[in-house]
């Protein structure tokens, strides 16, 4: 292989060259992106709080569809009966020139988000404070003095081997 030149290309030096490109396209593509609305971004996406809140999103939907399914199975037919309607939604609507306001369905997203932030509640917040505070235990049983305290200890007890050794009057002269 060789140029119009008739100069031997070196494969060693075309590695070398296209390094240098893909280097030099990948900076650029880096300060690019550390400009303006996308830096922003960038630290906006990366924060660890928008993962929690991606994790609590997530984990809310999944929490709601068995709240759901436990009202509308469970406790929708408990209720029916004891009342004789099993659906609350169609309980207290008034309707008029075609617009329908159904208190019954209010009644069942108030139950719906009662028993979700007791699910929420029980199953999440109780366990994770439960294993914050053993492990805030644990911390305070397992953490080494710090090194004031540390060194507080060594002044005391050189002050403390003073005492012992010094002669009986000699703290007098």
């Amino acid at each position: 292989m060789s140029d119009s030149s008739n100069t031997p290309i070196n494969p060693q030096d075309m590695a070398a060259d296209l390094a240098k490109n893909v280097d030099k396209a990948a900076r650029k593509v880096v300060s690019l992106t550390d400009k303006g609305p996308i830096k922003g971004f960038k630290k906006f996406i990366s924060r660890g709080s928008m993962i929690d809140m991606a994790v609590g999103v997530v984990m809310g939907s999944a929490v709601t569809t068995v709240v759901n399914s436990i009202v509308n199975h469970l406790i929708s037919p408990l209720i029916g009966m004891i009342g004789g309607v099993p659906d609350m939604s169609g309980v207290l609507t008034i309707t008029f020139n075609g617009a329908t306001i159904s208190f019954g369905a209010i009644l069942n997203a108030i139950i719906n988000f009662l028993l979700i932030g007791v699910a929420v509640y029980l199953c999440i917040v109780l366990p994770i404070n439960k294993l914050r505070d053993m492990g805030a235990n644990e911390e305070a049983k397992n953490t080494e003095p710090t090194t004031e305290e540390q060194t507080l200890a060594v002044l005391q007890e050189i002050r403390d081997e003073l005492k012992r050794t010094q002669p009986a009057g000699a703290d007098k002269q």
